[in-house]
């Protein structure tokens, strides 16, 4: 199936452009990017910021404008907010699905919110927003970096009555983009403030992705979040503390994490890791420099389960901020809504 990418010049679209090269059901024929892009072919366009080689493929592939209506029906949105706001709307009027990593349309009630192996059955919402809207396309979102690992971990919990959640994120640099953070402001250092509404995006967006009726009826879990920027290049580390009220036990909640499976598993999606959630028995573990290649960047790791004095439980999780919390992420949505058809 032929793809393209907007936004394909940045961090994230440079992600998209990598996990796509060898994808068995994907071939990106179609680039798209700013104006001063514009005409270019890729390999000139794009100042290359992954460690893995630009893939041959792409690199004399000629950069277009972010025009609605050229490129193929599957386009995979790496724009950001500022630009996404109006042009993914019209890409989707114009007849493409669109895969969007952007915030613009993640919290509209039409529009879904998805990791699949939490809520793949939000999908059913697209019928419904494209004759709402009168699309003869649709968008189709991807959740907050930090959420995308953040709610991989509660959804198994969900089952114990899960309550309240506190969370304390430890983002990493890339989460910013490229160049980011000035190196004399986060070297050594850590910065306890993200802007772009950080934290109401983890506290909105999670109870979205848990609920009920395409997300709509939100959990009642309340979400309390602080995030942090701190010196580390790949992989949004955070600590968690949930109450729940049934009283299980932390042999139960392992077990739980552990046997967590969703559709993507069990349809054998080429992006899914199985499974998606590894605990760790290490009391140091998971670390970003140690684990955040898991599964390809696509799994989720979590520490240190154990009785918290406060709520419940407390424990450490980490995932691929660009990969399970961006690219990758969208990549396994688009193969979510081949198997259902929606493609």
């Amino acid at each position: 199936m032929d793809v393209g990418v907007l936004g394909a010049t940045g961090m994230v679209g440079q992600q998209f452009v990598a996990r796509l090269a060898a994808h068995p059901w994907f071939r990106v024929v179609w680039l798209a990017a700013s104006e001063r892009s514009e005409g270019k072919a890729y390999a000139d366009a794009a100042p290359w910021r992954l460690a893995m080689p630009m893939p041959d493929a792409v690199r004399g592939i000629p950069v277009e404008a972010c025009a609605p209506g050229r490129g193929p029906r599957v386009v995979f949105s790496a724009l950001d907010a500022a630009a996404a706001d109006h042009l993914e709307g019209e890409f989707a009027a114009a007849g493409h699905i669109v895969l969007s990593n952007a915030r613009s349309h993640r919290m509209d009630p039409l529009v879904p919110l998805l990791v699949p192996e939490i809520n793949a059955d939000h999908l059913a919402l697209v019928p419904e927003q494209q004759r709402a809207k009168r699309w003869a396309g649709a968008i189709v979102t991807n959740p907050n970096c930090a959420v995308a690992v953040l709610a991989t971990t509660l959804a198994p919990l969900r089952q114990f009555g899960l309550k309240t959640v506190q969370v304390t994120t430890l983002q990493a640099v890339s989460g910013a983009g490229y160049p980011g953070v000035p190196s004399l402001d986060i070297l050594g250092n850590v910065i306890p403030y993200i802007g772009g509404g950080e934290e109401d995006k983890i506290e909105r967006e999670t109870v979205k992705i848990l609920g009920e009726a395409g997300g709509r009826a939100v959990h009642s879990a309340l979400v309390s979040a602080q995030v942090t920027r701190v010196p580390v290049i790949d992989g949004h580390s955070m600590t968690v503390s949930v109450a729940l009220d049934d009283g299980p036990t932390a042999d139960a909640v392992v077990d739980a994490l552990r046997a967590f499976r969703g559709r993507p598993q069990a349809e054998r999606l080429p992006s899914a890791p199985d499974p998606p959630v590894v605990v760790h028995s290490e009391p140091h573990r998971p670390q970003p420099r140690l684990d955040v290649d898991l599964g390809g960047g696509m799994t989720v790791s979590v520490g240190r389960v154990r009785p918290c004095p406060v709520a419940s439980f407390k424990f450490f999780a980490l995932g691929h901020n660009t990969v399970r919390g961006a690219a990758g992420g969208s990549i396994l949505n688009a193969e979510m809504m081949h198997v259902d058809g929606l493609l």
